[in-house]
């Protein structure tokens, strides 16, 4: 559940940032503001038992273990895609994250027994054009010293990776997790949890794993967790950067789950799409990134794929359908009405 994390990565020039050196120790980070939802959680049942509520508890019992594979899931996709948004854009890792309906659209009908209908078939080939239209638009564009086009290939292709294993913890939850009737929250918890505790605990290994060059810290290694609370103690930003990836990612799905329960999952696509354009006009505004045309037709691209398949266009075509029958029911009941009239005149 990789949310609202692309402007962490980004809060100085590229020309001077070194990302990997705290690029699990971020993950690490989401997987807390993830463990937190846990404590919203529990807020929330207390409360419902002062009301009488039982709808905050599971129907029936589960085990804890159940969300072990998709945490798993969960940590090597969001790890990967921490590791693709260092060689690549913000903005083309948001759009190429629209990759994952492809992928869940087709496990779900190899492991879920899931029909799709024609316009979610529709929608996932509109997606892969969109995809095509992204991956154009980096090739095209101007790449500096530090972010060489073969490094931004493979930041693309790493991200479509990860979507790939994002999408089997989806199907994964499906599965084996939401059909105990969990609340949200205490299923984003408690994944979070296990993302929390496995990652920091690799964080120690990691620091003796050698990677030469790729690595931005100075020994050289895959994570130095140490150097990276020496970063943060020096810098202020960093430390504040952190936070917010902290609370964002417990605000967002917090924000998330009850935007669906309120209104509807399709208000909750529409608003992470607005996410991915304030982020865009956000890293060109401050030139973080240069701006190439085949970017918008790409974003318009995905974003009609992704609105086809969530079935965005089911209550556009009712409405237009309403008002086609409305003047046609109208013109039929005035015709009607004056063909029964007759003058008083002739009635005599």
């Amino acid at each position: 559940m990789l949310e609202q994390n692309t402007i962490l990565l980004k809060v100085t020039p590229r020309a001077s940032v070194q990302i990997p050196c705290v690029l699990f120790l971020q993950a690490v980070g989401m997987f807390l503001g993830e463990f937190s939802c846990l404590a919203a959680f529990y807020l929330l049942k207390c409360r419902a038992r002062r009301q009488s509520d039982s709808s905050v508890e599971p129907r029936q019992p589960f085990n804890a273990l159940l969300f072990l594979p998709p945490a798993l899931c969960d940590m090597t996709g969001t790890s990967i895609m921490y590791v693709a948004l260092n060689m690549t854009s913000a903005s083309s890792f948001q759009m190429l994250r629209g990759a994952v309906i492809i992928f869940t659209g087709l496990f779900s009908v190899a492991f879920l027994d899931r029909r799709l209908v024609p316009s979610q078939w529709l929608g996932i080939l509109i997606t892969i054009a969109g995809l095509v239209v992204v991956g154009l638009a980096d090739l095209l564009s101007k790449h500096d010293s530090q972010h060489k086009l073969s490094e931004v290939i493979t930041g693309d292709l790493l991200i479509i990776m990860a979507q790939i294993i994002i999408a089997i913890q989806m199907v994964l939850e499906e599965k084996f997790v939401y059909k105990h009737n969990i609340h949200p929250l205490q299923a984003v918890g408690i994944e979070g949890f296990f993302g929390f505790v496995i990652l920091s605990l690799l964080l120690v290994p990691m620091y003796y794993i050698p990677t030469a060059s790729f690595s931005g810290n100075p020994r050289g290694v895959l994570e130095d967790a140490l150097d990276a609370f020496c970063q943060v103690g020096r810098q202020p930003l960093i430390a504040l950067a952190l936070l917010g990836n902290i609370s964002s990612i417990a605000f967002f799905n917090f924000s998330g789950i009850s935007v669906t329960k309120e209104l509807s999952a399709t208000t909750r696509m529409v608003l992470d799409t607005l996410r991915t354009v304030v982020i865009w006009a956000f890293t060109l505004a401050l030139g973080w990134e240069v701006f190439h045309p085949l970017q918008i037709l790409g974003f318009l691209i995905l974003l009609m794929g992704t609105a086809l398949y969530n079935g965005l266009h089911r209550p556009l075509l009712a409405c237009l359908s309403r008002r086609w029958r409305h003047p046609t029911q109208e013109g039929e009941q005035e015709r009607l009405l004056g063909d029964s009239r007759t003058p008083i005149n002739e009635t005599s």
